[in-house]
């Protein structure tokens, strides 16, 4: 089930359960995982997109190893707050994970996160090569992190 507000979507979790926030991007997925208390989000890995059934295999995997309770996708906005074709491209990618799992899905609005992901990274100090392998699962931390404080504050 999809919910459009994360207040429906924390009213749908279970107690204790993990969540996975997911940032779409054309050639990749970045992944991050939330402890089961939801507190804090890490970064798990990028998966490399080739096909919708063999992504949504490996985020499913992710899902049933973790224990997960509910998905998160970044909502490519454009800065004015409309929505275009890489939001109604994520928006059918939830549609169609629905129909391969009961989890709620919710969106969250993932304006910046790759630049506040960046950012990070260039503070630490972290290679160009090295930011490319790890940028796109640093801003679904980011977008994961977003919802937890969000929801802590419900």
């Amino acid at each position: 089930m999809i919910f459009e507000t994360i207040e429906e979507f924390k009213d749908a979790m279970p107690p204790f359960c993990a969540l996975v926030g997911l940032d779409l991007g054309t050639k990749t997925v970045g992944v991050a995982v939330s402890d089961g208390l939801r507190q804090v989000a890490t970064p798990l890995e990028t998966i490399k997109r080739k096909k919708f059934t063999l992504d949504a295999a490996r985020i499913l995997e992710i899902v049933a190893d973790r224990q997960i309770g509910g998905i998160i996708l970044g909502l490519p906005r454009n800065m004015d707050g409309s929505e275009g074709a890489r939001c109604q491209s994520t928006r059918a990618f939830a549609r169609n994970l629905t129909k391969l799992t009961g989890i709620p899905i919710s969106y969250w609005d993932e304006r910046l996160s790759t630049v506040a992901a960046e950012r990070a990274l260039l503070e630490a100090d972290t290679s160009r090569k090295r930011r490319s392998e790890v940028i796109d699962h640093v801003a679904a931390g980011y977008i994961l992190q977003g919802v937890l404080d969000r929801m802590r504050h419900l």
